[in-house]
């Protein structure tokens, strides 16, 4: 017994001790042999912080338990504040700049032995230290171009994070990817208990029509973001474009409690809509677009019911083969002069049209639904008698701005109807005087 434990400890030599001493030692007590002339102490020579690493002592300082974090504590911890001191550092370098052969240096160089031999001092190589080291300590703000920067800021959803990874040899050229949804969601393991995860929704596209969403969970965003993009490359779907700018029609979609109207618009309207339909508009190349949404506004179930919609509209020969008649037009660019757009096949002729059936365009592609339009009440100083004083005051002046622009568009130039019997009755041009005092 005596034996293991003085093979078990690391013991401290005690000389000057008379034969058969009692010694007793970390409550421990046990017999010296006759042949021992000196008692041995058991000392440790380490502690905690000489067994633990660099990297476990850090943590020990700056990090916050579980549960602060769930308190919100510790939001500015998390940086190093000390310096590496071994940043810079190379081995066989340093005051004294010798070649060591095998070290910083060959062996054999070519045919020729290379011996040890002292180098000239560099004087700069503790300033170059000095400032490595110094630039350990700044943080810097990465900066993000504002077209990348996402919805609000540094925020992933509305972030391009490229195309998908290519798929042997068929690539993704011309592809966007953009995150619409970014969350940390946990599970519970038998073994790990609650396991963190991050589900992450991103939809790509090339801007001619072709696009696909897809959700993807992993435990680091990296990985999530990759996967995300890479699932939603391979559920691409192709969506036809009107004029290749918007929609063919008004459509009518829903998902769960999210309801959307979608409305076409004419070319320079721009998308007026939920940011994530947005997004997704740009990866598909629909440029104009209006929607309305109705109820939840659950992302996940916004994007669906988007989806939806467009996989469901009609294009406008289809729509005239299912009612059986001509599918007419009406643009205020074309002076409100009807233009026949698509023409089925067999036209039905007015007596075979029922009774009660649906000849409204717009209700028919909303699904026999009708948006409703609330009533505009006018403004609370409508009735006062200075706004009718205004009213008086700027009769003259009524719908000047429309005339105005009529007249540019249509003659190029504010003119009257005397002006082809009266060329003098134009309004007064500075440029025109300028040149009647040259000449």
């Amino acid at each position: 017994m005596a034996s293991a434990l003085i093979n078990s400890f690391k013991f401290l030599r005690i000389s000057n001790v008379p034969k058969y001493t009692l010694c007793k030692a970390l409550n421990n007590t046990f017999l010296c042999d006759k042949s021992v002339t000196s008692t041995y102490l058991p000392v440790r020579n380490t502690s905690f912080f000489n067994k633990l690493p660099a990297e476990d002592l850090w943590k020990g300082v700056i990090s916050v338990s579980n549960a602060g974090k769930k308190r919100g504590r510790g939001k500015g911890v998390g940086r190093k504040i000390a310096k590496d001191l071994n940043k810079g550092q190379v081995i066989g370098q340093g005051k004294s700049n010798i070649l060591w052969p095998g070290l910083n240096a060959p062996v054999l160089r070519g045919n020729e032995l290379v011996k040890q031999q002292k180098l000239p001092e560099d004087p700069e190589r503790q300033q170059k230290l000095i400032k490595l080291r110094d630039s350990m300590g700044k943080f810097r703000v990465m900066r993000i171009n504002p077209i990348d920067r996402g919805w609000t800021g540094s925020k992933m959803p509305g972030r391009s994070i490229g195309p998908p990874d290519a798929v042997g040899e068929d690539t993704f050229e011309g592809f966007d990817s953009r995150v619409l949804e970014l969350k940390t969601v946990f599970i519970m393991k038998g073994n790990l208990g609650r396991k963190r995860r991050f589900s992450i929704l991103t939809v790509t596209g090339n801007g001619e029509g072709s696009a696909g969403f897809a959700l993807a969970k992993a435990s680091e965003v990296k990985a999530a973001l990759r996967k995300s993009k890479n699932r939603a490359g391979q559920k691409l779907i192709y969506i036809d474009l009107c004029d290749g700018h918007t929609v063919f029609h008004d459509f009518y979609c829903a998902f769960g409690k999210t309801k959307i109207f979608v409305s076409k618009k004419p070319e320079g309207y721009g998308l007026v809509c939920h940011r994530a339909i947005a997004t997704i508009c740009r990866v598909i190349g629909i440029k104009d677009l209006h929607a309305k949404i109705e109820g939840s506004t659950n992302l996940q179930h916004i994007v669906k019911a988007f989806f939806i919609g467009l996989l469901q509209q009609k294009s406008h020969q289809q729509i005239a083969e299912e009612k059986g008649l001509h599918l007419v037009e009406f643009r205020s660019e074309n002076r409100g002069l009807p233009r026949v757009v698509a023409s089925p096949s067999v036209c039905r002729k007015k007596e075979d049209i029922q009774t009660g059936e649906v000849m409204d365009f717009t209700q028919y592609v909303l699904g026999d639904k009708i948006v409703l339009k609330k009533k505009k009440y006018p403004p609370f100083f409508s009735e006062s008698a200075g706004y009718k004083i205004h009213l008086r005051k700027k009769e003259y002046r009524r719908n000047q701005d429309k005339v105005r622009l009529e007249m540019l568009v249509n003659y190029g130039e504010l003119r009257s109807f005397l002006t082809d019997k009266y060329p003098e009755c134009r309004p007064f041009k500075k440029q025109d005087a300028v040149k009647e005092a040259e000449n």
